[in-house]
């Protein structure tokens, strides 16, 4: 896809009703945001803000992205669900992201941040997946982790081994997201896991509008 039209992208997921004082246009406000979970850094986005005119700061943009409080839309029914975690660093310390995605639309159907992996924090993410999507009937892809395929043969769900395939789709999103804690230092320092955590599911909202 063209670094153009992965910039812009729709607007229309992005609710501004957290806005109490409108200082700044509303669709400068989503563009805003746009760039950022497109791949802008704080910095560069405030930049290209201000070629509109608009004078605001790195945390006036953060802020944005945080109240807007965005979230993967629910209601999907996939065949397949390509399910994995991995390491990220929050302020120099490991946390695991959880991620479920339909590899047959490349969306993100859930995301968390935990700061350990366990076969019961990978049931809450289940629980959690299944109150948002129907993926009772779903074949859920997995690597050889033990605690992932223990979780789902307790939450009754069918699983299959696959290193490769569809569960590349999973890897994707991983990999752009460590692509970026490793480049923005202002995305993942100094915060809150929680705040790291509404970030994440703000990409994911961002990720599933592009594909």
């Amino acid at each position: 896809m063209a670094k153009t039209a992965r910039l812009s992208g729709c607007s229309d997921w992005i609710n501004l009703e957290f806005v109490e004082r409108q200082r700044t246009p509303p669709q400068l406000m989503k563009l805003g945001i746009r760039l950022h979970l497109a791949g802008l850094s704080l910095s560069n986005t405030v930049r290209e803000l201000e070629r509109f005119g608009v004078q605001r700061s790195r945390k006036a943009v953060h802020d944005w992205v945080q109240k807007a409080n965005l979230q993967p839309v629910d209601g999907a029914s996939p065949n397949h669900v390509a399910l994995d975690e991995t390491v990220i660093r929050v302020n120099d310390e490991q946390y695991w992201l959880y991620a479920a995605v339909d590899p047959d639309t490349n969306k993100i159907l859930h995301i968390r941040l935990f700061q350990t992996y366990t076969t019961a924090l990978t049931e809450i993410f289940l629980r959690e997946l299944r109150e948002k999507h129907d993926v009772s009937d779903a074949v859920f892809l997995v690597d050889g982790a033990k605690h992932l395929q223990t979780a789902l043969r307790q939450s009754g769900l069918r699983f299959r081994y696959e290193r490769h395939g569809n569960r590349n789709s999973v890897e994707r999103v991983f990999r752009e997201v460590k692509r970026r804690t490793s480049s923005f230092s202002n995305t993942f320092s100094h915060v809150e896991p929680e705040t790291a955590e509404t970030w994440l599911q703000s990409f994911a909202v961002w990720h599933n509008c592009i594909n």
